[in-house]
């Protein structure tokens, strides 16, 4: 130990030292051999957090997390974290969600139990829905039982915070201090689990944070590093391959996962003569103007990537879970005959019937299927001209119906008693602006986010994120505060309704707080505009999903110090023109834009496909018990 004479690691401001001497954690477990420190609980969660390669800290401290905060206060004045303060758990959890989805950056939330920690963990179905780890610590009640702790739940048994966190992800409760070691092996499989990540809960029992401890740090667990995996059995390929070669239409489902395998899908497309129905997670996996990109398909779907989808004989799976708006509630592939689905999660890989599963990392079996494919001196792909130039009619078809909508003239809207801009033309607007400032987009739920996957136009991955999976009001809005967190931040949009944005305004504080560079775009019809029109479409009107009253935006945003609000006017050129001042304001923006809402079919992209909901749920049923597959 070569600092250990020179500096005392008695205390926590000493060891604190000690570490930032070192430079790095595995620095410091190399000077400090086998020798143990004495250390509370906390400071040991801490501790193996950072040599999982976790500094970054979310937190609303509570009366169950003054130990966790006095100790990363600590930390954080050495350098060795970096520790946020927020309003609001639920914009937290989306924020650090985010974080690690827009930037690859793992951090911990920090709350208590109680109300902060229930809408905390009712964030976190962002993260579990679309495959994201995170940490959740959440202070607990005490251990002895002496009686109600204040925020528990109010029941005599035991763990009862562990037992909803069970529910949504994995957890560990520190009612024993020295297990700390298990809790972070766990943690680290799940947060960093390389098929289906997950948030992790450690829930911290208040009189136990404080315990003190002999921890040994080269016995703290390391991020794990996975292998990646594929079938070994050739006749597997083989038989995919025959498969194509039989098959008339293929029509490919490319779900979230296939962002990091663009490439070897796109190799495999061309290849095989099949084409893609992207899901909203899978934009841009193609580029948009690729042949045989067929756009989104499913219940909120697009004419080309539903014609598919209905026409198709054989489907290959890649990386999606089937999600009931994504093959319309299970019927969405009425004459397919076989499937081939890749997928590394097993359960995934079989929810069709008549299916060939080939489990493991899709980026290595699409490319054993390429070189498979590759044998075919011709490929198979001429083969399938025919299909390609009925998807490519459908293809036009759509791109024709966009069009009408997004050049539709300004419409006359009974809220705002004068011609407005369109949802789609609004959308389309921002988008293009955000294409040309190579910005990312986030959508929020809705109305918004079903027009604007539709609409967008990506030609890579990760240009645009769309939370589908928990479909959560106010995530776009506090997932741009994750610009403000990241170490490399990039310029975001983020596109949300009336009704969303209401839902974690706090936002606009939080982000002056944060230094966020970014702008959040309300598109205001007064409504939740998909739920109106999802009434409407089943029972013919409307019931509680509009209001009266007027929200002036511009003076909300502009009352808070440090961000610019700004109108978005009536029309494209006036949006443009906001959209312009809103990127120059180093800060936090907010542009407000009426939108319309009405009986015109110009005014939203519309719907192509089934759903099990309301009063079709009886229709779609008996379709779907017909199903092949």
């Amino acid at each position: 130990m070569t600092q250990k004479n020179t500096i005392s690691l008695t205390t926590i401001e000493g060891r604190a030292k000690w570490l930032q001497g070192m430079g790095d954690i595995e620095a410091a477990i190399s000077d400090l051999g086998k020798n143990a420190l004495n250390v509370s609980l906390t400071e040991a969660l801490i501790l193996g957090l950072m040599r999982q390669g976790i500094t970054k800290y979310l937190a609303i401290f509570g009366h169950g997390s003054t130990v966790i905060g006095d100790v990363l206060s600590v930390y954080e004045d050495h350098g060795l974290i970096k520790c946020w303060q927020f309003r609001n758990e639920i914009e937290m959890a989306h924020a650090g969600t985010a974080l690690k989805w827009v930037y690859g950056e793992t951090c911990a939330v920090v709350t208590s139990i109680g109300p902060g920690a229930l809408q905390a963990m009712s964030a976190s179905l962002v993260a579990s829905s679309n495959g994201l780890g995170i940490y959740h610590i959440y202070g607990d009640e005490t251990t002895y039982g002496e009686g109600y702790n204040m925020q528990q739940i109010p029941s005599p048994q035991q763990n009862q915070f562990g037992q909803l966190t069970a529910i949504m992800g994995g957890t560990y409760t520190m009612h024993s201090p020295n297990a700390i070691r298990d809790a972070l092996r766990q943690g680290s499989l799940t947060v960093f689990n390389p098929i289906k990540p997950k948030p992790f809960f450690i829930n911290m029992p208040i009189n136990t944070q404080a315990s003190m401890i002999e921890l040994h740090l080269h016995t703290l667990p390391k991020k794990p590093i996975a292998q990646l995996v594929a079938p070994v059995d050739q006749g597997l390929y083989i038989e995919a391959v025959n498969l194509m070669k039989c098959a008339r239409k293929i029509a490919i489902k490319a779900g979230g996962g296939t962002r990091k395998m663009s490439k070897e899908l796109r190799r495999f497309v061309e290849l095989s003569g099949a084409v893609v129905v992207q899901s909203p997670g899978s934009l841009g996996v193609l580029p948009d103007a690729h042949l045989q990109n067929m756009h989104v398909g499913g219940s909120k779907g697009s004419i080309s990537g539903n014609f598919a989808m209905q026409e198709a004989d054989l489907l290959i799976v890649v990386g999606s879970r089937a999600v009931c708006q994504s093959d319309c509630s299970g019927t969405g592939w009425p004459k397919v005959k076989k499937v081939i689905n890749i997928n590394a999660d097993f359960h995934d890989a079989f929810h069709y019937n008549e299916t060939l599963a080939l489990c493991g990392d899709g980026s290595t079996i699409l490319n054993l299927l390429n070189k498979q494919l590759a044998k075919t001196p011709t490929g198979i792909s001429n083969s399938k001209k025919p299909w390609l130039d009925e998807c490519a009619a459908a293809k036009d078809k759509w791109i024709s119906f966009k069009a009408d909508r997004i050049q539709a003239p300004l419409l006359n809207d009974d809220v705002w008693r004068k011609n407005i801009l369109t949802q789609p033309s609004a959308i389309k607007t921002v988008a293009n602006f955000c294409k040309q400032h190579n910005a990312i987009k986030f959508f929020d739920a809705g109305d918004i986010q079903a027009n604007g996957f539709q609409i967008i136009e990506d030609d890579e991955p990760y240009q645009t994120f769309t939370e589908t999976g928990a479909s959560y009001m106010g995530f776009a809005v506090s997932a741009l505060l994750a610009g403000g967190l990241a170490d490399t931040p990039q310029y975001s949009v983020a596109f949300t309704g009336d009704g969303s944005f209401m839902m974690n305004p706090q936002v606009l504080i939080d982000g002056v707080e944060h230094g966020l560079h970014g702008t959040i775009v309300v598109f205001d019809n007064r409504r939740m505009a998909a739920i109106s029109s999802l009434q409407i479409s089943q029972f013919g009107r409307e019931y509680r999903t509009s209001d009266n009253v007027a929200v002036d935006y511009v003076k909300m945003a502009n009352s808070v110090a440090g961000v610019r609000g700004i109108f978005g006017g009536y029309d494209q050129q006036t949006l443009l023109e906001a959209l312009d001042l809103a990127k120059q304001h180093q800060g936090l923006s907010l542009i407000h834009v009426p939108v319309y809402f009405g009986d015109n079919k110009l005014g939203g992209m519309g719907t192509f496909g089934d759903w099990n909901v309301g009063n079709w749920c009886d229709e779609v049923q008996e379709k779907y018990l017909s199903s092949l597959i």
